[in-house]
């Protein structure tokens, strides 16, 4: 397997990797949501299969996950915030999910999956502008609604290629975990998401004879190696920033971010 990569090519993923580790650390986002589109144009540019552009930088972005979840995960055991009760919970259905979501982006048209993508961000950027936290009014569901609920979570994630705090957090928020226990937990559960989800991407592309050089299934080997060392160096840097400034205004100016490159996939889809 051989990387034909160009300089250019090296320092745009690096300075992907940057940004969006360093993001994830100042604002708490996931990576994903900066990655897929950005891996989606960069692709574009090397002139990859358009048919499975977007399957790739999904992919990619799900894999970076299970490198960048683990500094989150390991902080937030160290603080004792993480409910691990929640998350042995959660983990089966999460993982069935996450695998079978793989299996649903592959069967998808191109098309489909980018349009997907633009609602995600684009959902995720209206909340980011509101604001606005679902309101506790009911308790955890017994193990078969966890098992559905994980289920849910991990498909959705699979086929976003992000962490699935999007859908996690409120989730737990809305069943009376606390906030702050809800986002460590939701950190906790971003490895078996992205774990599954690259496992079952390389699976789904495993098959396909034409898939371009440094490719395993889905996964873009060069964009995963660069943007993972990238962003796990910077993240921190994002949050420690974030201690030291008030980051209110910045998040308005990132959900700005969001609508355009859900634009992007938007054009992605339809163009």
């Amino acid at each position: 397997m051989s990387f034909d990569l160009g300089w250019q090519l090296v320092a745009e993923l690096l300075l992907l990797g940057s940004f969006a580790g360093f993001l994830a650390g100042l604002l708490g986002v996931g990576g994903g949501m900066l990655m897929v589109p950005f891996v989606t144009f960069l692709l574009t540019l090397k002139a990859f299969p358009e048919a499975y552009i977007v399957k790739m930088a999904v992919a990619t972005s799900l894999a970076t996950i299970c490198f960048t979840s683990l500094s989150s995960l390991r902080a937030h055991h160290g603080r004792g915030a993480i409910r691990w009760d929640v998350v042995k919970l959660l983990a089966p259905g999460i993982v069935v999910g996450s695998l079978l979501g793989a299996q649903i982006a592959k069967a998808l048209p191109a098309r489909v999956l980018a349009l997907f993508f633009a609602l995600f961000i684009s959902f995720s950027a209206l909340r980011m502008f509101i604001g606005k936290k679902p309101k506790p009014t009911r308790q955890l569901p017994g193990t078969a609604g966890m098992l559905g609920a994980g289920g849910s979570i991990g498909v959705l994630s699979s086929l976003a290629g992000a962490g699935g705090a999007f859908i996690s957090v409120p989730f737990m928020t809305w069943c009376n975990v606390p906030i702050h226990n809800a986002v460590a937990t939701s950190a906790a559960l971003g490895f078996p998401i992205a774990l599954a989800g690259t496992v079952g991407y390389v699976i789904a592309g495993w098959s396909l004879h034409d898939m371009p050089s440094g490719t395993l299934g889905f996964i873009y080997l060069p964009a995963l190696l660069i943007i993972s060392l990238a962003s796990v160096t910077t993240a921190p840097l994002g949050a420690h920033t974030a201690h030291r400034m008030d980051i209110a205004q910045l998040k308005y100016a990132f959900a700005g971010l969001l609508f355009a490159l859900a634009a992007y996939m938007l054009y992605k889809a339809i163009g």
